[in-house]
C-alpha cells in the first residue's frame, strides 16, 4: 500500500465519500497519503498542541485563532489536495468546510492525533525546555555586522515556507552586504513578546543595531532590495 500513488488515493477517497471535496481518511489511508509528494499536511490545532508532538513535514494553522488560521491558510495551493487533522477530528473537520469553501480539496483525519496515536503512528516534536535567545543575546547577534535582516518565522507556518526561495535569491546576491539571522518563531517565544512581533513570518531590518524596517507576511525580493538601499 505504501507505493500507490496519491491519485489511486484521492480516487478511493472520493469514491467512499460521494465524490465530496471534503473527505475522510483512517490512520493507515492517511498515513499512505502523507507519504506522498504534491500534497499539503496541515495541523489545526494550537501552537503548544503541536510542540507536544505532530505528524512529520505538518505545516500549522490554528483553527481557534481565526486571524492566524486565515492568514496562513491564504498561501495554499489549491492545485494540491490537503490532509488535515486535529486532535480528535473536531476542529479539522470544521477547518475542512472553510477551506473546501475556498476551492480547496480536503482530506481529514478520522478521529484526529488521538486515533493516529492509538495506531501506534509515528509523531515528530519540538523539545518544550529547549534554550530561548536572551534579548542581550539578541543584540549582540543584530551589532555582529552593520546591516542584518531578522527573520522570525517557523518550518510549520505556510507563508514561511513561500518566503524560503525569496530569501535564498535576495541572501545569494547580497550576502556581502547584510547578515540573515533567523529565528525560530514556535521556540523564541519570549523574544516575539520583547520586540513585539505578533505574527509569523515577520522580516526586521536593523542597521547598526538600530530597526529601520519592518513587515509581516510575504515580502518580495525587489522589497527587500529596497530595504537595504
Amino acid at each position: 500500500m505504501k507505493y500507490v500513488s496519491l491519485g489511486c488515493l484521492l480516487l478511493f477517497f472520493a469514491c467512499t465519500s460521494n465524490g465530496q471535496k471534503n473527505l475522510t481518511a483512517t490512520p493507515d489511508k492517511f498515513s499512505t497519503a502523507v507519504q506522498t509528494d504534491n500534497i499539503q499536511l496541515l495541523d489545526v490545532r494550537t501552537a503548544d498542541e503541536y510542540k507536544s508532538g505532530h505528524i512529520k513535514n505538518a505545516l500549522q494553522a490554528n483553527w481557534l485563532n481565526r486571524a492566524e488560521f486565515d492568514d496562513r491558510t491564504f498561501h495554499l495551493d489549491k492545485q494540491k489536495p490537503i490532509f488535515i487533522y486535529c486532535l480528535s477530528g473536531g476542529r479539522s473537520g470544521a477547518a475542512a468546510q472553510a477551506l473546501v469553501a475556498l476551492g480547496h480539496t480536503v482530506t481529514n483525519l478520522e478521529g484526529g492525533i488521538n486515533a493516529w496515536k492509538r495506531e501506534n503512528m509515528p509523531l515528530e516534536g519540538v523539545d518544550p525546555n529547549s534554550p530561548q535567545t536572551s534579548i542581550k543575546a539578541f543584540e549582540g547577534q543584530i551589532m555582529s555586522k552593520e546591516m542584518v535582516l531578522v527573520d522570525f518565522g517557523a518550518v510549520w507556518c505556510p507563508p514561511c515556507k513561500k518566503m524560503e526561495p525569496v530569501l535564498q535569491e535576495f541572501m545569494a546576491e547580497n550576502d556581502n552586504k547584510l547578515m540573515l539571522l533567523k529565528m525560530d518563531g514556535g521556540i523564541e517565544t519570549e523574544l516575539m513578546k520583547s520586540l513585539n512581533v505578533e505574527a509569523l513570518p515577520t522580516f526586521i531590518l536593523y542597521v547598526q543595531g538600530k530597526e529601520v524596517k519592518r513587515k509581516h507576511g510575504l515580502v518580495s525580493k525587489e522589497e527587500f532590495n529596497a530595504w537595504i538601499k
